[in-house]
C-alpha cells in the first residue's frame, strides 16, 4: 500500500513537472538526486551541472540577498511543482481497529466464551430435560416460560462486554484525537526565519517553499534541505541522519549540503531551500518507513511509547532512527524506568489479578465438587447419558460465576483511570502554559524533589537593558549623556556593537502605543543595541554600510569561547576585529584601554584587578551582567592566520564595560516560596558571573542570607568533585549537592554532571527526582538525563525542545509550580480511585465467593457484577480522575519513590468500609427475607425467576458503592468529604446518572439483570443503608491510624512486593555502569544493522527511480560505517555509543564524561 501511494505521489509530481517544464531551470527530481550527494561529490556535481550556488538561485528564480518576492501565485506554483513542506502524518486508527484492540482483553475473552457456551446450551433442548431423575433442582419445578428465557443471561453478558469494549475504544479514540490536536498545535507553533522581498520574516515551517532563502542560526532544527550560500562557522550535527556524532563544518566550497532534520550546533548562515516535505532527506526516510505493513506496526508501538512525541516536523530525530521500536526502548531505558506511578500500579494490578484468579478457581472448584457430591454421592443418582446436557449446563453456570468473581477482582479500570487522569491533566495544563510531550512526565513532576533552573528568561524577564557603563575611565551609574563621551570612542562603540552582533538581532518599534520596544533575536545583543539607541545613535546605517556579506570573518559565540568577534576589512585594506563577551574573560585579553580622550593607554594586570574590584564586582553585586566591548587592528600584510584563535583573540583594546540588567519576573519569588514549602529545592544553574548570580538568587528567594548554603563557580565545582586523576566521584558530589544552591559560570557539561550526580546519589533515603529547565542547544544532555526536562517555548532552541518532556509556552518559572500541582493531583486522583475500587473488589469477591460456597449461587449475578464493574471502573475513574487540583496539594512533601501506593490511612478506609458492607450484605443474604417478609432467594433452581430478596441485596450493594464514592474523594483522612464537590461537575453528573440508571435497571431490568421491581419502602431501606456509608466514614476517620499497628503491615505489604524490582533496578543502575555501557555497545550494533536494512530498502525502493546511484552511494558509506563500529575495540566502542545514544550529541568533552 505504501509503495503505491509513494509512486502515485512521485508520478503526480512528475506530471506536474512535465507540464511546467520551462518554469524553473531545474526539476524536482534533479534537485532531489543532488541532495543525496555529500561533501566534495556534491561540490563537483554543482560545478558540472549548474556552475555554482548563485546559478542555482537564478534557476530557481530567487535572489540570495532579497529572497523570493513572496507573491501568492508564485508561492502556489512552487508548491505545486516542488511539493509542500509537510510530511503527511500516518493515518489514525479507525474506531473499528480500536474496538478490535479492546476486545483482546483476556478477561473479556473468557467472558465471551462463557456467554457463548451458555447461549448454545440454552437453545439446546436435550430429550432428558423432562426426566425427573436429572433435575437436581432444589426448589419447585420451573415453568416452561422461564426455561425459554435461559438465553437471556448469555445475551446480557455479551451485551455488557460490548458496552465495556465500546467505552474503552471510545476512550482510546478521544485520546488519539487529543494527541493529534496537540501535534498540530506544535506544528503551527514552529516557525522559521526566511528572507522574502528583502524583509526578514518568520513563517510557519509548513509554508517554506523551494527557492526560499532561509536564515539558519545556532540551535535550529533545519526544516528542509538546502544549499549553503554564505555564513560563518556553521557546524551541524548530522547524527540524526548519518549516525556520525562528529559535528560537520559547512562551507560553500567544501560541503554546502544542509539536510532537514539536522541540528545547527554553532554559527549562522543562509541557505537556499532545494527540497521540502516528502522530497527532503528526512521525508524520503519517512516515506520508506510508511512503506511496509510491519514498519507501520512498529511505528505504532513507538508512537505509544513516546506518548506525546511531538509533531512529525519537530521529530525528524525520532523517526529518522528507523522504525525499530525495540531499539528505542533500550535507548530510552532511563526515560521508561522513571514513571514511579506506573511501576507501582503494574505491580498492584498483577497482585490483585493473581488473588482474583485464585479466588475464582476456588469458587468454581467448590461449586463443582459440592454439586457432584450432593447429586451423585448423597442422593445416589446415576449419571444418565440423556442427563449429560443438563449437568453441563450447571457446570457452565458455575464457570460463569467463577469468571464473574475474576472480572470483579481484576481492576480493568486502573489503566483507564490513569489514562483519563493524565489526558485530562495534559489538556488542562495547556491552559497553564505547559505543553506536555510525554504523558508520564506530568505525573513524575508531582514527585519532584529538586528543580535546577536556568536564570535568564526563566527566573528573569529576559528583557536586557544596559543600566550602568564604564567608558573612558568613568563609571556611570546610569546611561551617560552622549556629549560627555569622546566622539571617537562613541563612534568605535557604535560600530563595535552594530557590526559585532547577529544581524538578525534588532529592536523594533512597540506593537501597541506606550509599550516597550520589541526585542528580536539574542536578548543580550538587544540590550547592547538598546544602549546604542539610548546614546541617541543609530545602528542601522552602520549595518547598511557594512552588510553581512562583507564581514570578513566571524567567530561566533559558543559556550567555550564565551565571546563573539567579527573581523572587517577597512577601506585602507587593513583589518579590524571587534570583540564582546563576558567581562572577566575579555578583560584578560586586553592590554590597552581607551582613556577619556579616546586614546588607548596601557592596561596592566594590576589595573585589571583594580577594575574588577572597583567596577565589575559592584555591578555584579547589583545583579547586573557585565559585558566588555573591545577591538583590535591588524595590518593588511602579512595577513594574520585567522584560524589560530589564541593569537587573534589577544592584545585587545577595551572600549567599555557595560552592566546589563535582566529584572527578576515579579511572580517568581512567590513561586519559589511555594516550591520550598512543598519540599522542593530550587537550584540556579547559570553561565553568569558568581556575584550576579548570587544577587539574583537572593532577589528570587533561592537563598536567604544567614543560611548554610553553597554558591560555586563551575571551575571550583569541578575541582571539588574530581579526584586526582580528574575523574568524577559520586561521594564527592554527595558532599556538595545537598547544600549547593547556585552554580555560576557553569558549562553545559557541569549542568549535566550536577543533574546526573543528584539523580544517582544514594545520600538520601529517597532517590531524588530532578526537574531541569533549559533553552540552549547545549542543554540537551541535561534535559534528557533529568526525570523531567522543561524546555522554553519562546527562547528555547528546537534541539532543547526535542530533548524535553514539557515545553513551557510562556518561559515562566511559575508555570513549573503549576506542573508540580497537576502532577501531585494525578497521583492523588489515582489513589482516590484505588481506594474506591479496592473496597468494591474486596466486598464483591468475598460476597460472590462465600455466597457461592454456601448457597451454590452467587447472590450477585454475572450481569449485575458487570454493571458494578462498569460503575466502579469506567464511571468512577471518570469521576475521581477529573478532580481539579487545589493549592493544598503544595503544602505536603513529595511522596517519593518508595512510599506504598496504598497508605495506611487508605488501607484503614478500604478495610473499614469493606467490613461495613460485608456485614450488611450477609445480614440481608441470610436473614433479609425475614426482615422484609419476602420469599428467600437462596437455593433457587437453575432458571428460576429473579427474586426480590436478591434484588434488594444487589440494590443495597450499588447504593453503598455510590455513597462510598463520595467518601473516596479524600484520601488523607479529612473529615469533610463534600469539600469542593461542586467544583467538579463531572463527578456530580456521574453520581446522579449512575443513580438514575440503577433505578431503571431494578424496576425494568427484569430477567436479563435478574432483578424484580422493588416497593418504595424497600428502596428507602436500600438508600438508607447506603447513606450509612457516609456516617461510617466519619466513624473510621475518628480511629487514629497510628493505633492500628497491623495496618502498617498491610500498607507496607504492597510496598514490599511492589517496589523491590524497581528499587533493585535503581541500585543496579547505580553500581553497574560498566554493564550498561556494554549494553549501549550492543544497541549501537543493532543500530548499525538497522541502518543497513533501511539502506537496503532505500536501494530497493529507488531501483526503479533515477536516484539509484545516490542510494547506493549512501548505502556503501553506511556499510563502511558499520565496519568501523565492528573494528572498534570495546572501550572506545563504549564512549562512541555513549555519544550516539543521546540524539542531541554531546560536545566531545561531555561524551567522555557521560
Amino acid at each position: 500500500m505504501g509503495d503505491m501511494t509513494n509512486s502515485d505521489f512521485y508520478s503526480k509530481n512528475q506530471r506536474n513537472e512535465s507540464s511546467h517544464g520551462g518554469e524553473f531551470g531545474c526539476t524536482m527530481e534533479e534537485l532531489r538526486s543532488l541532495m543525496e550527494l555529500r561533501g566534495t561529490e556534491a561540490v563537483v556535481k554543482i560545478k558540472e551541472t549548474y556552475g555554482d550556488t548563485e546559478a542555482i538561485c537564478r534557476r530557481l528564480k530567487t535572489s540570495p540577498v532579497e529572497g523570493l518576492p513572496g507573491t501568492a501565485p508564485d508561492l502556489e506554483k512552487r508548491k505545486q511543482i516542488f511539493g509542500q513542506n509537510f510530511i503527511p502524518p500516518k493515518k489514525p486508527k479507525t474506531f473499528l481497529q480500536l474496538v478490535w484492540e479492546a476486545l483482546q482483553d483476556v478477561t473479556l475473552i473468557i467472558l465471551e466464551i462463557a456467554a457463548i457456551i451458555s447461549l448454545g446450551l440454552s437453545f439446546y433442548h436435550p430429550p432428558g430435560e423432562s426426566n425427573e431423575g436429572c433435575a437436581t433442582a432444589q426448589g419447585g419445578a420451573e415453568d416452561e416460560g422461564e426455561a425459554e428465557a435461559g438465553w437471556i443471561e448469555g445475551a446480557a453478558i455479551l451485551l455488557s462486554v460490548i458496552c465495556v469494549v465500546l467505552v474503552t475504544a471510545f476512550n482510546d479514540w478521544s485520546k488519539e484525537k487529543q494527541f493529534r490536536g496537540l501535534q498540530s498545535r506544535i506544528e503551527q507553533e514552529q516557525k522559521f526565519t526566511v528572507v522574502r522581498a528583502g524583509q526578514v520574516v518568520q513563517i510557519p515551517v509548513a509554508e517554506i517553499v523551494v527557492g526560499d532563502i532561509a536564515q539558519v542560526k545556532y540551535g535550529d532544527l533545519l526544516p528542509a534541505d538546502g544549499l549553503f550560500i554564505q555564513g560563518n562557522d556553521l557546524k551541524i550535527d548530522e547524527s540524526s541522519l548519518t549516525g556520525e556524532s562528529d559535528q560537520v563544518r559547512k562551507s560553500v566550497d567544501k560541503d554546502p549540503m544542509l539536510l532537514s532534520g539536522t541540528h545547527v550546533m554553532e554559527g549562522s548562515g543562509r541557505m537556499v531551500v532545494t527540497a521540502v516535505g516528502v522530497n527532503s532527506q528526512t521525508g524520503i526516510i519517512f516515506t520508506l518507513l510508511g512503506a511496509g505493513g510491519e514498519e507501520e506496526e512498529k511505528k505504532d508501538k513507538k508512537a505509544k511509547q513516546q506518548d506525546g512525541a511531538a509533531a512529525m516536523e519537530m521529530q525528524p530525530l525520532k523517526s529518522a532512527e528507523g522504525g525499530d521500536a525495540d531499539d528505542k526502548k533500550k535507548a530510552n531505558m532511563h526515560k521508561k524506568e522513571k514513571s514511579v506511578l506506573q511501576g507501582k500500579l503494574t505491580k498492584l494490578a498483577v497482585q490483585i489479578g493473581k488473588a482474583g484468579l485464585v479466588m475464582s478457581a476456588i469458587t468454581v472448584i467448590i461449586l463443582v465438587l459440592y454439586f457432584t457430591v450432593d447429586t451423585f454421592v448423597v442422593n445416589k443418582k446415576p449419571w444418565l447419558p440423556e442427563c449429560t446436557p443438563v449437568y453441563v449446563q450447571y457446570f457452565v453456570k458455575f464457570f460463569i460465576i467463577g469468571v464473574t468473581v475474576l472480572v470483579v477482582a481484576v481492576p480493568e479500570g486502573l489503566p483507564l483511570a490513569v489514562t483519563i487522569s493524565l489526558a485530562y491533566s495534559v489538556k488542562k495544563m495547556m491552559k497553564d502554559n505547559n505543553l506536555v510531550r510525554h504523558l508520564d512526565a506530568c505525573e513524575t513532576m508531582g514527585n519532584a524533589t529538586a528543580i535546577c533552573s536556568d536564570k535568564t528568561g526563566t527566573l528573569t524577564t529576559n528583557r536586557m537593558t544596559v543600566v550602568q557603563a564604564y567608558i573612558g575611565d568613568v563609571h556611570y551609574k546610569e546611561i551617560p549623556d552622549p556629549s560627555s563621551i569622546n566622539a571617537k570612542t562613541l563612534e568605535l562603540l557604535v560600530n563595535a556593537i552594530a557590526i559585532n552582533s547577529a544581524y538578525t538581532t534588532k529592536i523594533l518599534p512597540p506593537e501597541k502605543e506606550g509599550a516597550l520596544p520589541r526585542q528580536v533575536g539574542n536578548k543580550t545583543e538587544c540590550g547592547l543595541l538598546g544602549f546604542v539607541l539610548d546614546l541617541k545613535q543609530d545602528y542601522e546605517p552602520v549595518r547598511i554600510q557594512m552588510p553581512e556579506e562583507k564581514l570578513y570573518k566571524v567567530y561566533t559565540f559558543n559556550s567555550v569561547r564565551k565571546s563573539m568577534s567579527t573581523v572587517i576589512k577597512l577601506p585602507d585594506e587593513s583589518f579590524r576585529m571587534y570583540s564582546k563577551g563576558a567581562s572577566e574573560i575579555v578583560l584578560k585579553k586586553c592590554c590597552k584601554i581607551l582613556n577619556r580622550a579616546g586614546e588607548p593607554r596601557v592596561f596592566r594586570p594590576r589595573d585589571r584587578d583594580e577594575m574588577v574590584k572597583k567596577v565589575i564586582e559592584p555591578m555584579a553585586c547589583d545583579g547586573l551582567r557585565t559585558i566588555c566591548v573591545a577591538y583590535r587592528d591588524f595590518p593588511s600584510s602579512p595577513e594574520p592566520d585567522w584560524d589560530n584563535e589564541n593569537d587573534i583573540l589577544n592584545d585587545l583594546t577595551c572600549i567599555c564595560v557595560v552592566g546589563i540588567e535582566d529584572p527578576v519576573r515579579p511572580e517568581v519569588p512567590e513561586a519559589i516560596r511555594k516550591c520550598q514549602r512543598a519540599g522542593i529545592t530550587v537550584r540556579m544553574v547559570t553561565g553568569d558571573n558568581i556575584n550576579t548570580a548570587r544577587a539574583i538568587a537572593i532577589k528570587c528567594g533561592i537563598i536567604h542570607p544567614g543560611e548554610d548554603f553553597l554558591c560555586l563557580e563551575g571551575k571550583e565545582f569541578n575541582r571539588r568533585i574530581r579526584n586526582e586523576k580528574g575523574e568524577i566521584e559520586q561521594e564527592r558530589i554527595d558532599k556538595i549537592w545537598p547544600k549547593l544552591r547556585v552554580l555560576a559560570r557553569s558549562s553545559p557539561t557541569d549542568k549535566h554532571t550536577l543533574v546526573k550526580g543528584i539523580i544517582d546519589s544514594t545520600h538520601t533515603e529517597q532517590r531524588q527526582v530532578v526537574a531541569v529547565t533549559g533553552d540552549g542547544t547545549n542543554d540537551g544532555p541535561a534535559l534528557k538525563k533529568a526525570d523531567v526536562g522543561f524546555a522554553m517555548g519562546i527562547a528555547g532552541t528546537d534541539v532543547a525542545k526535542e530533548a524535553s518532556d514539557i515545553i513551557l509556552t510562556d518561559d515562566n518559572f511559575s508555570s513549573i509550580v503549576k506542573a508540580v500541582m497537576w502532577g501531585r493531583n494525578v497521583y492523588d486522583s489515582i489513589s482516590k480511585f484505588l481506594q474506591f475500587q479496592l473496597t468494591v473488589n474486596v466486598v464483591a469477591v468475598i460476597v460472590a465467593f462465600t455466597g457461592a460456597c454456601i448457597t451454590q449461587d452467587s447472590p450477585l449475578k454475572a450481569v449485575q457484577m458487570l454493571w458494578v464493574n462498569l460503575i466502579m471502573d469506567t464511571f468512577a475513574s471518570l469521576a475521581l480522575a477529573t478532580e481539579p487540583p487545589t493549592e493544598t496539594l503544595l503544602l505536603r512533601k513529595p511522596y517519593g519513590r518508595n512510599k506504598p501506593l496504598i497508605s495506611r490511612t487508605m488501607m484503614k478506609n478500604i478495610l473499614g468500609h469493606a467490613v461495613y458492607q460485608l456485614t450488611l450484605i450477609f445480614t440481608l443474604l441470610f436473614v433479609g427475607e425475614k426482615m422484609f417478609q419476602i420469599d428467600s432467594g437462596r437455593n433457587a433452581p437453575l432458571h428460576s425467576p429473579p427474586s426480590e430478596h436478591y434484588t434488594i441485596i444487589f440494590n443495597t450493594f450499588v447504593m453503598m458503592q455510590l455513597f462510598n464514592e463520595i467518601n473516596a474523594r479524600k484520601i488523607h483522612g479529612e473529615r469533610n468529604v463534600f469539600d469542593g464537590i461542586f467544583r467538579n461537575p463531572i463527578f456530580c453528573t456521574i453520581v446522579l446518572g449512575t443513580f438514575a440508571i440503577q433505578i431503571v435497571i431494578v424496576q425494568f431490568g427484569g430477567k436479563p439483570f435478574s432483578c424484580s421491581p422493588l416497593q418504595l419502602d424497600q428502596w428507602m431501606w436500600c438508600i438508607f443503608i447506603g447513606l450509612g456509608e457516609l456516617v461510617w466514614g466519619q466513624v473510621i476517620a475518628t480511629i487514629p491510624t497510628s493505633r492500628l499497628k497491623f495496618l502498617k503491615e498491610a500498607g507496607r505489604l504492597t510496598q514490599k512486593e511492589e517496589i523491590p524490582e524497581e528499587e533493585l533496578n535503581e541500585d543496579v543502575e547505580e553500581i553497574d555502569h560498566a554493564e550498561r555501557e556494554l549494553r549501549r555497545g550492543q544497541i549501537l550494533w543493532f543500530r548499525g544493522l538497522n541502518r543497513i536494512q533501511t539502506q537496503i530498502e532505500v536501494v530497493n525502493t529507488f531501483k526503479s527511480g533515477a536516484s539509484f546511484q545516490g542510494a547506493l552511494r549512501r548505502q556503501s558509506s553506511v556499510t563502511s560505517q558499520s565496519q568501523d563500529v565492528a573494528n572498534l575495540s570495546s572501550p572506545s566502542r563504549v564512549s562512541l555509543s555513549n555519544a550516539l545514544s543521546s540524539p542531541t550529541s554531546l560536545p566531545p568533552a561531555a561524551a567522555g564524561q557521560g
